[in-house]
């Protein structure tokens, strides 16, 4: 499955996509984007980790208002798409 980068807050995003068989990779900085397939934000922060440049090629997911399972929903039609 994917590598999926996490924001540390968002723990049962993290769980979630676990369960799924994904790998997730704490975000606690902007090095720890390297590698991943997406990366799952908060949105609490206009820039997440004080990044104003995209570090990463892959999607950014704003978790922001979403349940679990739809942020996992949405990881997984967006990967899907980019492949």
């Amino acid at each position: 499955m994917a590598r999926i980068g996490v924001e540390e807050t968002l723990t049962d995003v993290k769980e979630a996509l676990a369960e799924m068989g994904h790998q997730t990779v704490d975000l606690k900085s902007e090095d720890d984007t390297g590698n991943c397939d997406c990366c799952v934000i908060s949105g609490q922060d206009k820039d997440v980790m004080g990044m104003s440049t995209a570090s990463i090629a892959g999607p950014v997911i704003n978790a922001g208002g979403q349940t679990a399972q739809d942020v996992c929903q949405l990881v997984n039609d967006r990967l899907t798409t980019n492949q």
